[in-house]
């Protein structure tokens, strides 16, 4: 009957929609955001105020949009990304020549199911009604464990977070992790901390809104929020502090299956592996098992009735963005604008662009290539890392703090680096999944399961190195310690980032620095555990080890002083290994840009007023632009390893000498920070 709703009423409601939105795309794609003189406020000195200096009219003038939480370069990148990507869904959804199978065929069907609200009003909640039915009938802690192996196949989150990866101690093959996980809210603190108070109000509100949408009486939400926020304040105690996560040591410990059935006898490990098709593992890798020891107390303590409310809510949560506008709205109000201060949503196909991205992403990355990366982006990437990679690896050899058995081996880690650009050599095939039109949350949880399956059936088997973990059009870029690779995906190749239009300068300071924050991540105080092969390995002396952690103690100490919000200031510990890297990143870039000027004297002139010197401080300031909402500032301040944008907008600078003779910056001057005190590392 559902199937047969869906497939006479869809087409003629959506069709039209969707030309119509085509129609309208071509007059709704924002400006390049590039590097700009015009950001400048040149009211205030670079020597007093250089973030206000360098982005203080853009500041100014790009307040934060009604359905963001936040507004910077990075998201004006994106912004424009998103909205070629709509180019490419509106056109596949309304394709009807494109074969089945056809990463066309997927990717418009798929958004077609997110497009039709029609659709979605009409089933309410009979899209989870069988899993519903499922968790009510629970009868044991084996048929709990059961569902919950099925649920983490489908990307429904509860009680830990599991996923495969390469064993960190043995890179070659693949390993399954248990780590902690099975909240609600952002992070423990959110369930800790006086701060977060308010928070915890609306959240409890929050889950009896959506439980008596769900049709329980007004008592019986209230009751059952309080149960579902009391059990995940129990695991939030039983967590480890975030900035503690980061050390990829103290985070591993190898179990037998057997001894995991030993940690914690209460836990049925065997139903749920079997469950997952993971019953033929011998070892795992479990992040903390203080966690789970916590976590078996609790399932022995609490009867069942709690849990199957516990695992009712996370169902629901999961599933509320997929469903019709109420429960949607509901979700977005408490997670959106609660937690981040977003007023409105975003546009319905932006929504469904992001869903997209993370389900079916390479398909989407395949038409995206095809259509918006220009080959000779590929080309001048791989002549930027080849000049950046020559100065951090002469920086190796000549460090006046390292032995030389330490040096020996971290060059011999360096050499075999290796780079991925754009997108992979072979996308990947999602011919498998059943996506329909008309299913728009089964079309998430089928992506979703087709990914868990693709992955726990790689356990113990030899390591991909070719595969990807970010999608061809995401803005961003990454370090991959087990496979000793940085990886730029074409997304971030565009302006503000990489600009074919721009002179040297500009490009050093922004992708440059990009490719310099990459590569020192191998060597940040996460990376520098990972030995060439990849795995988790002491190779550094003791001395060398004591004099890195002595340098990355200045880098703690400044972050740490900066505050973001009156009583927040930036966590030092947590953001230590992305501010090496940006310090790294600005240092070599700099170095990096010296000797392509030194090969070509013709471009050291200045230009729009500025020296090349100054122009690349500029540029690396201007992609940290960013406005802020109140709320999302401090979100990100607890759970993100990253320091606000104002703070990677001048952090680096000020440990770096030649910042201060670009701009004449003396003692004295608020921008500047005396020799003693500032970090120096690569």
């Amino acid at each position: 009957m559902i199937d047969r709703i869906g497939f006479c009423s869809f087409p003629l409601l959506c069709v039209g929609l969707l030309l119509a939105l085509a129609t309208a795309l071509a007059e709704d794609t924002p400006k390049v955001p590039r590097f700009s003189l015009d950001y400048l406020d040149r009211s205030v000195s670079p020597a007093v105020d250089f973030y206000r200096f360098a982005d203080g009219n853009w500041l100014k003038n790009n307040p934060v949009p009604p359905d963001k939480s936040r507004w910077g370069g990075f998201n004006e990148l994106q912004e424009r990304n998103w909205r070629l990507i709509r180019s490419i869904l509106e056109s596949c959804a309304t394709n009807s020549d494109a074969s089945r199978k056809s990463p066309t065929r997927e990717v418009g069907d798929f958004f077609a199911s997110a497009m039709n609200t029609n659709r979605l009003e009409q089933l309410a909640f009979r899209p989870i009604a069988v899993d519903l039915e499922r968790i009510a009938r629970l009868r044991s802690g084996n048929d709990v464990f059961r569902l919950l192996a099925d649920f983490h196949e489908r990307g429904i989150g509860a009680f830990f977070n599991p996923r495969v990866e390469p064993d960190p101690k043995d890179s070659s093959i693949y390993a399954f992790r248990i780590a902690q996980g099975g909240l609600g809210l952002p992070d423990r603190d959110y369930y800790l901390k006086d701060t977060f108070a308010k928070q915890r109000e609306a959240y409890h509100a929050h889950i009896a809104t959506m439980l008596k949408m769900l049709g329980e009486s007004a008592g019986a939400a209230t009751a059952h929020a309080s149960t579902i926020l009391d059990l995940e304040t129990a695991l939030a105690q039983a967590s480890k502090p975030r900035a503690d996560l980061r050390d990829p040591v103290a985070n591993y410990h190898k179990f037998s299956v057997a001894e995991l059935e030993q940690l914690t006898p209460a836990l049925p490990w065997k139903p749920y592996l079997s469950a997952g098709r993971l019953d033929k593992t011998r070892h795992l890798v479990v992040g903390q098992p203080e966690f789970l020891q916590a976590e078996e107390k609790l399932v022995k303590g609490r009867p069942l009735t709690d849990w199957q409310v516990y695992l009712r809510w996370h169902l629901l949560r999961r599933a509320a963005p997929f469903l019709h506008h109420a429960a949607e709205n509901e979700n977005f109000a408490f997670y959106q604008t609660a937690l981040s201060g977003t007023p409105q949503p975003e546009p319905r196909w932006q929504r469904a662009a992001h869903v997209i991205d993370s389900s079916i992403g390479e398909a989407l990355g395949r038409l995206y290539v095809e259509k918006y990366f220009p080959p000779a982006a590929r080309a001048r990437m791989n002549e930027l890392i080849v000049n950046l990679k020559s100065v951090f690896r002469d920086r190796l050899q000549k460090l006046d703090w390292m032995t030389d058995a330490t040096r020996a081996k971290a060059l011999a880690k360096f050499d075999r680096f290796t780079q991925k650009i754009g997108y992979p050599d072979q996308f990947r095939d999602y011919s498998s999944i059943r996506i329909r039109r008309d299913d728009y949350w089964g079309n998430a949880e089928r992506a979703a399961q087709f990914e868990s399956r693709r992955q726990f059936a790689r356990v113990g088997k030899p390591v991909d190195r070719a595969e990807w973990d970010m999608t061809p059009q995401t803005v961003n870029a990454y370090f991959n310690p087990s496979l000793n690779e940085i990886v730029f995906p074409a997304g971030i190749l565009q302006p503000p980032f990489f600009d074919m239009q721009m002179d040297d300068a500009v490009n050093y300071g922004a992708i440059g620095v990009v490719i310099g924050h990459e590569i020192t991540h191998g060597y940040d105080d996460e990376g520098r555990k990972y030995d060439a092969d990849g795995n988790l390995n002491e190779w550094w002396t003791d001395e060398d080890a004591k004099k890195f952690e002595a340098r990355a103690q200045k880098v703690i100490d400044q972050y740490g002083s900066y505050e973001a919000l009156p009583g927040f200031k930036v966590n030092g510990k947590l953001t230590l290994g992305e501010n090496i890297a940006d310090l790294g990143g600005a240092s070599i870039a700099f170095d990096a840009l010296q000797r392509a000027l030194a090969q070509e004297p013709s471009k050291r002139k200045a230009i729009g007023g500025f020296t090349p010197e100054q122009r690349f401080f500029l540029s690396l300031t201007q992609i940290w632009r960013t406005n802020w909402r109140e709320d999302e500032l401090k979100r990100r301040l607890t759970v993100d390893p990253h320091s606000p944008g104002q703070f990677r907008a001048i952090g680096p600078h000020v440990n770096l000498e030649q910042f201060y003779q670009a701009f004449d910056i003396k003692p004295g001057d608020p921008m500047y920070r005396p020799a003693e005190l500032r970090a120096k590392i690569w």
